[in-house]
């Protein structure tokens, strides 16, 4: 632990290099699950004119890759807690590269809904578990910067889904780019069966019997009751969706369809959401790691900044938006990222180490199930209009609505516990014996 400060408090992880070696081969693992999962991004008209579907079929493979994502959140939080970091990614590299695979061969729609299902869950056991391998290997007060250096890495995934996997699908084709990007997913399972380890030596976490199914419930009681864990769910559902939704899946149609772009520019711009995210990621973590009451003024502001932009572009009083507003909407759509991690900082100093997995868990839920209600909604909309994008995009905005509400309950409740245990900490580490 550490104090608001920065001093470290007995029984943090040393850090240094070795730790920084350790969390990163965990976080590469996470930055191909990245590609894998943003790979439709950049392939969402060609897989519609692959598998002869309209808008609603081809939400359904985000939406379906999602809700598996969504529904084995607190699963994965609890086998992190239980069997450690690198057994569960292990299990999700054989997964989502076994998906990738199948996406690449699927014949039909029915077998690469399939594929990406098991992508979706091989996908669900990385990020988790990378959080987990940082509160591990690093001191509390890195904690902030660790987790937005984790997200800027993830990021750094789109970033080759956008720029690499994009010009190898209409290079050598959909099976060939595909399956050589599965090639990915056999390197960081050799590194992470060779290198990776739970933790530094002597900070062994203390073992847990097996309870069965009491020893769940009570993991996610304990965890759902503390008012950090569910704040922090509300910020991850109400940040990190609309840049979740664009990047996946919606954003290349809504700027080539409604916005008359040509693909190369599309993609630029997509690029642009990437590069934001990994620059904002880097000040949100240096700003939060010294100021931890800018947490919630940064959510909330990136709230109002997104919905402020997108209202802006779709309510543009012609057929299409100029192109420094798209750019503007883009730069800050980069900002959902990050202040999505902010919630994570809410449900850390909420949990003690043994609930760090399940606490992560129902948090990272709240962005996925947001992002997948919106996936659905938005192309149920283009269907039912006819392609109108702005009828379409307004499920964004309710979805912030009902977000931001959820916020502003829970803010007081987990200011207080988180107080009240700060107190307590800085008690216990004046009385440790010597």
């Amino acid at each position: 632990m550490s104090s608001a400060n920065g001093t470290t408090l007995p029984g943090d992880p040393p850090g240094g290099r070795r730790a920084l070696a350790v969390w990163g081969i965990g976080v590469s693992v996470y930055f191909v699950a990245v590609i894998f999962r943003t790979s439709l991004g950049v392939a969402g008209l060609d897989a519609a004119d692959r598998f002869d579907v309209n808008a609603s079929a081809l939400s359904t493979f985000s939406i379906l890759q999602l809700l598996v994502y969504a529904g084995m959140q607190i699963p994965v939080g609890l086998l992190v807690d239980r069997l450690g970091t690198k057994k569960v990614l292990g299990i999700g590299v054989v997964l989502f590269t076994a998906g990738q695979l199948g996406f690449a061969f699927s014949p039909s729609y029915g077998m690469a809904l399939a594929s990406r299902a098991l992508l979706g869950c091989g996908d669900a056991m990385t990020f988790i578990s990378v959080l987990r391998l940082g509160t591990r290997w690093f001191p509390a007060r890195r904690g902030p910067l660790v987790a937005q250096m984790a997200g800027l890495v993830g990021m750094a995934g789109n970033l080759v889904s956008t720029l690499v996997l994009a010009r190898l699908l209409h290079g050598i084709g959909w099976t060939a780019a595909f399956a050589g990007s599965a090639l990915a997913g056999v390197v960081v399972f050799v590194l992470l069966m060779l290198f990776l380890e739970d933790h530094p030596e002597g900070h062994e976490p203390e073992p847990v019997p097996h309870q069965g199914a009491a020893y769940v419930r009570r993991q996610i009681a304990a965890s759902w009751r503390e008012p950090g864990t569910r704040l922090g769910l509300w910020v991850h559902f109400t940040t990190q969706f609309p840049a979740m939704v664009f990047l996946l899946l919606w954003g290349m149609p809504f700027l080539v369809e409604a916005q008359g772009l040509s693909r190369a520019t599309a993609g630029e711009l997509l690029t642009l959401v990437v590069l934001s995210n990994m620059v904002v990621g880097l000040v949100y973590g240096q700003i939060v790691a010294r100021h931890h009451g800018a947490r919630l003024p940064l959510a909330l502001g990136t709230v109002a900044a997104t919905a402020l932009l997108w209202a802006a572009t779709l309510a543009y009083p012609a057929d299409t938006a100029p192109m420094w507003l798209l750019v503007v909407l883009c730069a800050v759509l980069g900002a959902c990222g990050p202040a999505s991690m902010i919630g994570f900082d809410f449900a850390r100093p909420a949990n003690p180490p043994e609930r760090q997995g399940t606490a992560s868990g129902i948090t990272n839920m709240g962005g996925f199930v947001a992002s997948m209600v919106t996936l659905f909604a938005v192309g149920v909309l283009l269907d039912a209009t006819g392609d109108d994008y702005a009828v379409a995009f307004s499920a964004v905005f309710v979805l912030q609505a009902l977000g931001v509400t959820q916020i502003l309950r829970l803010r007081g409740r987990a200011a207080r516990r988180e107080r009240d245990r700060l107190v307590a900490s800085r008690v216990s580490s004046v009385h440790v014996p010597a």
